[in-house]
């Protein structure tokens, strides 16, 4: 279940984390060990195997310094399912809103969602020759009843056909290859398509979250017989919605229903944000107001994170192995106003820096995914070329990082911001004014000149409403 992660070593999930992630190296660290022990367990003895659980980690810096992708890349290395919650949007068992348990149920139908899309891989070629048998009977109906004998016309291929029944196999192997071919996508055809059972219900019953209202939902559909439409698509669109049907027809959900639970319970990663925003923000007298609905997701919080069964539609899972990473920027609140049970069952405290000038500088040059590179395949659509100096990065770096010294400090996006106000007219004149195959070269000079306003007006900026 864990195999893709067999080769990869703490340094070099570090080495994969730092192609989209500059600096924070002590958090990277400790992720890069999260996940390497994850596959240790599983090749552990199997007497000490259950005793072995997770240390989850609490991240603790400003927003935009790079919490959230680390643990979202984290992931994507691990192949495993994983979940990302606000914890700010929890309340208390007795109040209207969502309850904690939904975030293991999220993973869970995360789970079942990467199972199924890698079983329908497995069944892709099956399904395929299937789809191809439906087209082909749309395209050219068989003749029934003749005879189940294969006819070769190998032997005699000039000689015209017999019968009716050979004529028509003939014409259908014809239009077999011409399907193959591509030489008929566009030409429609009538399929039939399985019709969703019911429409989704608007208002919710009282006391019923969403999630449970829509369990209901597919168990009432479930109990409903299944109704087919007729469609006129092209072929091509036809290949598309018949092999999303075939492909479902030949997986087990029994087996990937056990499979996800598995690599949900063993592998799965949720990530609880803005875990500071329940706590109480420090030991004030009197404990009311919204205090008390804090503490009590703080509660609720508990039980998941040390370990519990909790009934998914998919079946029970145990979250004793789940890989729980929460975050917060503790502005206002510290990690000592959690509750000390939940303290507990975060381990591994690791504190992210704010972002350099330098930092800055890096984030636009070298990550896969960097800003630059964004914009540069954006106009590329276009036909323009667009390219930055690096005198040009250097002076984008310092005024994102001055503006947010002086306003307000939201890390990495800042750049989001300076980026779209530079290239704002840039993006809006292509293709009208800047046509194909131009050239654009981002100076220090050109930085300085659309950036002039936004560093002059900054002060200005906490005045308006």
């Amino acid at each position: 279940m864990l195999d893709n992660i067999e080769h990869l070593t703490p340094a070099q999930i570090v080495a994969e984390l730092d192609k989209y992630i500059i600096g924070q190296n002590d958090a990277k660290r400790n992720v890069a060990i999260a996940l390497r022990n994850r596959w240790r367990r599983m090749n552990a003895a199997e007497n000490i195997r259950g005793e072995i659980v997770p240390n989850n980690i609490l991240m603790i810096g400003a927003t935009g310094v790079g919490k959230t992708e680390i643990a979202r890349r984290l992931a994507k290395i691990a192949d495993a399912p994983f979940t990302k919650v606000e914890a700010s949007k929890f309340t208390e068992v007795g109040y209207v809103g969502r309850d904690v348990e939904s975030m293991v149920r999220d993973l869970v139908e995360q789970s079942v969602n990467m199972v199924k899309q890698k079983k329908k891989e497995e069944v892709k070629v099956r399904a395929a020759e299937l789809v191809e048998d439906a087209i082909l009977d749309a395209l050219i109906p068989p003749i029934q009843g003749r005879t189940n004998a294969p006819v070769s016309y190998t032997s005699e291929p000039g000689k015209m056909p017999d019968t009716d029944y050979e004529l028509n196999e003939r014409t259908r192997e014809k239009f077999r290859e011409k399907i193959r071919n591509g030489e008929l996508e566009d030409r429609k055809i009538e399929i039939r398509v399985q019709q969703s059972a019911m429409p989704g219900v608007g208002a919710l019953a009282p006391g019923m979250d969403e999630a449970s209202m829509m369990n209901i939902q597919e168990m009432i559909s479930g109990m409903m017989p299944k109704k087919t439409k007729k469609r006129k698509v092209t072929i091509a669109e036809a290949r598309k919605i018949l092999l999303e049907e075939e492909a479902a027809k030949l997986i087990d959900m029994d087996e990937v229903k056990e499979e996800a639970i598995f690599k949900a319970e063993n592998s799965g990663v949720i990530f609880i944000d803005e875990i500071d925003k329940v706590a109480s923000s420090s030991k004030k007298g009197g404990g009311g107001g919204p205090d008390v609905s804090r503490e009590g997701v703080q509660r609720d919080l508990l039980p998941i994170v040390e370990g519990s069964s909790v009934n998914t539609k998919y079946g029970i899972i145990n979250t004793d192995h789940i890989l729980f990473i929460a975050a917060g920027a503790f502005h206002v609140a510290k990690p000592s106003d959690l509750i000390p049970e939940l303290q507990g069952r975060f381990p591994i405290r690791v504190e992210l820096n704010s972002l350099t000038k330098d930092d800055f500088y890096q984030i636009l040059k070298f990550p896969k995914n960097a800003l630059t590179k964004q914009y540069e395949a954006l106009l590329m659509a276009e036909g323009v070329e667009l390219t930055f100096n690096d005198e040009a990065l250097d002076e984008i770096a310092s005024i994102a990082f001055e503006v947010n010294s002086e306003v307000e400090n939201i890390g990495a996006r800042r750049l989001h911001t300076v980026m779209s106000r530079l290239l704002n007219d840039i993006l809006f004149d292509v293709p009208d004014k800047i046509s194909a195959n131009a050239h654009i070269v981002i100076t220090r000079e050109t930085v300085q000149e659309k950036l002039a306003g936004m560093v002059k007006n900054r002060d200005l900026s906490q005045y308006i409403l």
